[in-house]
């Protein structure tokens, strides 16, 4: 939970099964793809939890998501476990499309560094787009999760990453994401689950950077 990354057994499927059900995931996919890019900004509110059976690992947090995805800006924040009336604050990556800033209150640190534009990881600005590039993809069927129909797609990195599966359940009626599993190298699984999605909002600019003056006596580690 230090650091936050969306962050893979190979997808096991014949070339027959895969090119049946590339064209229907595409598809539903794209439909996804161009609501979202109606949208300038939007912010999410998610349940984020780390599970690692062999590890014997669980741990559950919420948090929010404000992005401008054209812009490649976003600021993630993540809150600390437990029954609080207020959400104390434990995390924040926030990002201006160059600069990447890491504040770990707890520590009350910031990490400042060059955003990384390779494709080994996954950029949290683009999560509801993350399938357009670098990704083969399989449509699985239909999945009945709380009364409602959710699209399920398995994708699958063309290039060595971190994680070597995502799956997603797509909202049939909504045409979004509504949660995305990811399966890393390491054992761990990584699920990001949606739980409120506004777009459009209006937000300063300043939200997509990090003012070490509003934190007294933060210390700023410079890793550029």
């Amino acid at each position: 939970m230090k650091k936050l990354i969306l962050l893979p057994l190979l997808l096991l499927i014949s070339t027959y099964t895969f090119a049946q059900k590339d064209a229907a995931a595409k598809a539903i996919l794209n439909k996804v793809s161009e609501k979202y890019r109606l949208y300038d900004v939007v912010k999410t509110d998610f349940d984020f939890t780390l599970d690692n059976q062999q590890a014997k690992i669980k741990e559950t947090r919420n948090g929010t998501l404000i992005a401008r995805s054209k812009a490649n800006k976003f600021k993630v924040t993540i809150y600390s476990a437990g029954p609080s009336s207020k959400a104390d604050v434990e995390q924040e990556v926030i990002s201006d499309g160059k600069t990447q800033w890491t504040y770990l209150k707890k520590d009350n640190e910031v990490q400042v560094n060059n955003v990384d534009n390779s494709s080994n990881g996954i950029n949290p600005a683009q999560i509801f787009t993350i399938y357009e590039k670098g990704y083969k993809y399989i449509y699985n069927g239909e999945v009945k999760i709380a009364g409602k129909t959710y699209q399920e797609i398995d994708l699958t990195p063309e290039e060595d990453k971190q994680f070597f599966k995502v799956r997603l359940e797509i909202d049939k009626v909504k045409k979004q994401i509504y949660s995305a599993l990811i399966f890393d190298k390491n054992g761990n699984r990584y699920t990001y689950t949606i739980k409120g999605f506004v777009p459009n909002i209006q937000v300063p600019d300043n939200t997509f950077s990090f003012d070490p003056k509003a934190h007294k006596g933060v210390e700023v580690v410079d890793l550029r």
